[in-house]
């Protein structure tokens, strides 16, 4: 009698590490592999002890009720609390430069370093030189529009 409880409770723990591994902590981790360890103990013991027939049963048993409970775990949707289900709903600031265009003409409100701010038409675009270093207040024209990136000389 002793025995079987000691199988019963092995199994039993095995199963709820088991089951608290693939739906509340995701991924192999310690819980899940403590688990699967006391499972595997709990049938070698019974196999030990009571012989091949019956440690079969007990492999099978638990095999049974493992799948039946991890198919309930997973059915219960215990696991949507868990889940991230919010969405990035953000967008790239596409059509932004639209009102730009090759040959625009711009002051710079900070230094160009060589990247920096540029006032067009009051509205301000942040701005990137060809590599030249620009003070405050420069004239500057745009010479490029590449992939939402503004591209500026200086205007002579």
């Amino acid at each position: 009698m002793v025995m079987w409880t000691i199988i019963l409770t092995l199994l039993l723990i095995g199963l709820a590490l088991i089951i608290v591994e693939l739906v509340f902590i995701p991924g192999t981790t310690v819980v899940g592999l403590l688990g699967l360890t006391f499972s595997i103990a709990a049938i070698v013991i019974s196999y030990n002890h009571f012989g091949k027939q019956v440690g079969v049963y007990i492999l099978l048993g638990s095999l049974l009720v493992s799948g039946v409970a991890l198919f309930f775990s997973f059915r219960s949707n215990a696991w949507s609390a868990f889940a991230l289900t919010s969405a990035i709903k953000s967008r790239v600031n596409e059509g932004a430069l639209d009102f730009l265009k090759v040959g625009d003409i711009g002051v710079t409100i900070s230094a160009l370093r060589p990247m920096g701010k540029v006032s067009f038409n009051d509205q301000i675009i942040e701005v990137k030189t060809t590599g030249n270093y620009l003070d405050q207040g420069t004239k500057v024209k745009v010479t490029g529009l590449v992939q939402n990136q503004v591209i500026v000389e200086p205007f002579i």
